[in-house]
């Protein structure tokens, strides 16, 4: 369970299966207006998170992978509760051959924002986006690295979660996954979460 009011919200997502058009959640977000190939959005609640990148469970394309450029998905949010003091985004692969495999750690985002941009530096704090913070990856580094499933291996599910947060988590730019999970399970108000497959 996520948060200590109880919300999880993150399998609900899952269950409604909640992909949108681009069309459909542009007035939402206040994004582009020009359809891209496929939009993953979830809705639960009033918030919203989605990507234009790839549709909600379908597959991620090559250049959010290690196959590619290896670049952050634009990420779009909406109905975030006035509560919020922060948002945080965990993009991990629970179908990594030894457990969990954390793929971006971003925290310290303004609750008003509605758009993550594409391609985010790979540094400790991202002005850009108000001076979040970037922790360090399953693969010793800082920022955001995309798919990489062994060569052969079937596709795995990549997730990409939203915590909507009552306050900021006090820890520092640099952090690993377990002191970050274990405040941002304290703080979640509610969390959102799509997904997408990738295999090599």
């Amino acid at each position: 369970m996520l948060g200590r009011r109880g919300f999880v919200r993150a399998a609900v997502a899952l269950a409604s299966g909640g992909a949108t058009t681009m069309a459909g959640c542009a007035e939402e977000f206040g994004g582009e207006t020009d359809k891209p190939p496929g939009t993953a959005t979830t809705t639960t609640s009033s918030t919203r998170f989605g990507t234009p990148a790839f549709e909600d469970g379908g597959t991620i394309p090559k250049e959010y992978t290690c196959a590619g450029a290896d670049r952050s998905p634009r990420l779009e949010i909406g109905g975030v509760t006035g509560e919020a003091e922060s948002l945080a985004v965990v993009v991990d692969d629970p179908d990594a051959p030894s457990g969990v495999f954390t793929h971006w750690l971003l925290w310290d985002v303004p609750p008003d924002t509605t758009t993550i941009p594409k391609d985010v530096p790979t540094t400790e704090a991202v002005e850009d986006l108000g001076g979040a913070k970037q922790g360090e990856n399953d693969f010793g580094e800082i920022g955001y690295r995309g798919p990489c499933p062994p060569k052969g291996s079937d596709p795995h599910t990549y997730r990409f979660t939203l915590y909507v947060l009552e306050r900021r988590p006090r820890i520092g730019a640099g952090a690993s996954r377990n002191p970050l999970l274990d405040e941002l399970e304290v703080l979640a108000l509610g969390t959102e979460r799509f997904t997408g497959e990738f295999g090599r």
